[in-house]
């Protein structure tokens, strides 16, 4: 079943089934007694429980999820890498005008600016782990998605298959019957199996609306995991990129300070700073666009949700339309019920008008 996807199980028919698959339909079939009103009350609803358990632990983990507080930590270290500004006139290049007092602030400013982005790295670092378990937590979870739904689809398949055995072949008898014996205990017992028809059918309903319920959470399952393995990634891209370039910064800015040539020395530092400010922009560049980016990926939900929700609107439709029709085939069948037992008392008193 690993290989099977949502939407092969959901066009399955009972011929596409395997043969344990088949064994399974089987015994559902020969278990559905449609005379037993509990039965057809608590047919598939296991499964069905199953899956509404299922969307409220799927819940649960979204609720408990702060992705903000992880945004909150990034930011954290923009913060602490633009309050390091060696760009300054008055601060990186002035300093090299003061001798050794300028190498010792800013070796006290950076071991600040450093401390603070240290303590937000073990947060991030603490995120990552939660966010890497959770990737393979919502894996578990797509994997028992996909087995409640087969579970589901095969609910389903055996109802159908018991129903057309009830519409074509039992309902039929009953209907004859009635309408050959012509009593009414025969027409009473061909109406209530029609209803008890009408009634399983509808649950089969029910159990295709929990099994589209099922199907939905197939794909906000992988959105999910998608946001937590970008955030993992932006996480380490962080730790193994953005920090070391801006530490390498400090190193650059001592090194130069202790160059004997200080005009050769300045115009280094501006040429390495310059280069390192470009590179930081077009890392914050890149940054800021893959970040509008998966900002923007609400929009592949909206429209997920609408397909789903138009889907679910036509099925909604379709059902309505077999109701109306089955309504009207019940009020032409109570037309019918009613000559037969005008007729019926025509007879009887027509029978006791011989009699006197």
């Amino acid at each position: 079943m690993a290989a099977e996807s949502l939407e092969m199980i959901a066009t399955q028919t009972t011929e596409d089934l395997t043969e344990d698959e088949k064994k399974v339909v089987n015994g559902y079939v020969n278990s559905i007694d449609l005379n037993n009103t509990q039965m057809v009350l608590q047919y598939g609803a296991g499964a069905q429980k199953k899956i509404s358990d299922f969307s409220e632990s799927a819940l649960d983990s979204v609720r408990t999820k702060d992705l903000g507080e992880i945004g909150e930590c990034l930011s954290s270290v923009v913060t602490e890498l633009k309050s390091f500004d060696v760009e300054e006139e008055k601060g990186f290049l002035g300093l090299f005008k003061k001798g050794a007092n300028k190498v010792t602030a800013i070796r006290a400013k950076y071991d600040k600016a450093e401390t603070n982005i240290n303590n937000v790295i073990k947060v991030m670092e603490n995120h990552q782990v939660t966010l890497l378990k959770d990737v393979a937590m919502l894996d578990e979870m797509y994997e028992s998605n996909l087995k409640y739904f087969k579970e589901l689809t095969l609910y389903i398949l055996a109802g159908k298959e018991k129903l057309a055995v009830a519409k074509n072949e039992e309902l039929p008898k009953l209907v004859k019957k009635a309408e050959e014996s012509g009593l009414p205990e025969d027409a009473q017992a061909a109406k209530d199996y029609a209803s008890l028809v009408d009634r399983f059918e509808k649950k089969i309903y029910d159990l295709e609306l929990t099994r589209n319920i099922s199907m939905q959470m197939a794909p906000q399952i992988r959105l999910i995991q998608n946001n937590d393995t970008i955030m993992s990634e932006k996480i380490q891209s962080t730790i193994v990129n953005t920090i070391p370039l801006w530490k390498s910064q400090m190193v650059i800015a001592i090194g130069l300070e202790h160059s004997q040539d200080a005009a050769k020395a300045q115009r280094e530092v501006t040429d390495v700073t310059n280069d390192l400010l470009k590179k930081n922009a077009e890392a914050l560049k890149i940054a800021s666009i893959e970040t509008a980016k998966e900002s923007e990926r609400g929009i592949v939900d909206i429209e997920t949700l609408t397909q789903t929700n138009q889907t679910l609107i036509d099925t909604l439709d379709e059902v309505m339309k077999i109701q109306d029709e089955g309504r009207l085939r019940r009020a032409e069948a109570e037309k019918e019920l009613v000559r037969i037992e005008d007729q019926m008392r025509a007879k009887i008193l027509e029978v006791s008008k011989v009699k006197q």
